[in-house]
């Protein structure tokens, strides 16, 4: 029997097949590829700046209670020294060396507040070259130009055996460059036979080969990253 192996862009149409099933494939990749795939690729774009947002909340959090704390202090301390108006050198001191942490936490507490409004103006900046994008109306997405270099090898079948059917979905990770820095299985085929591993990590090895122009800006000036979805259809 004659087989043939043929790669599929998510972001295009996928290739017109001779076979009625081949239609059905196309329309589970697309919904997967807007349905599931678009949350993951958003959540991988902006790991690093949740984490960094969560973490300086957290300081400011821990910032606010500490200055609660060095109030609740100063409150006790001037209490003490209504109590005791002709209290000694040991109590000023302690009222002082309060009034400075308090002072001291207040600067923190700006400084996060600052660190903060960095952060937000970064996640609503133009994203500049090399920067990592989500796709959309003005982002071009990357396009392949090595298709034919890139078809999975797939491992050999035992004699009453057949060779494995259907689509493979891989996210992959392309640079401002065109290189493809990292890929991640999507879809695999239906199963959990050695036949359908074996396809799924081909496919993954041949998505890491490809290489493309890679995304740009609507005028192609800038260069972007992009994580983006390759189907391969094995026939």
């Amino acid at each position: 029997m004659r087989i043939a192996l043929s790669l599929l862009l998510i972001t295009l149409p996928l290739a017109a097949a001779k076979k009625p099933t081949v239609a059905q494939l196309e329309t589970q990749v697309k919904r997967l590829t807007e349905e599931r795939d678009d949350l993951k690729q958003r959540l991988a774009a902006t790991a690093d700046l949740q984490q960094e947002l969560a973490a300086a909340r957290k300081a400011r959090d821990l910032t606010r209670a500490e200055i609660d704390a060095t109030h609740k202090e100063v409150e006790q301390l001037r209490a003490t020294l209504k109590e005791n108006q002709g209290g000694g050198d040991a109590i000023l001191k302690e009222l002082q060396d309060a009034k400075q942490a308090a002072a001291e936490a207040q600067a923190e507490a700006t400084r996060l507040k600052a660190e903060n409004e960095d952060l937000r103006r970064k996640t609503s900046a133009v994203p500049a070259e090399g920067d990592l994008v989500q796709p959309g109306e003005d982002i071009l997405p990357a396009r392949p130009i090595n298709l034919n270099r890139a078809t999975p090898r797939l491992k050999g079948s035992g004699f009453l055996s057949s060779r494995p059917k259907g689509v493979v979905v891989v996210n992959v990770l392309i640079s401002e460059k065109g290189d493809v820095l990292a890929a991640r299985l999507v879809q695999g085929l239906p199963g959990d036979s050695p036949e359908a591993r074996d396809a799924g990590e081909a496919c993954l090895e041949a998505a890491k080969r490809l290489v493309f122009d890679p995304a740009a800006s609507k005028d192609g000036k800038v260069k972007f990253k992009i994580w983006q979805g390759v189907g391969f259809y094995l026939d």
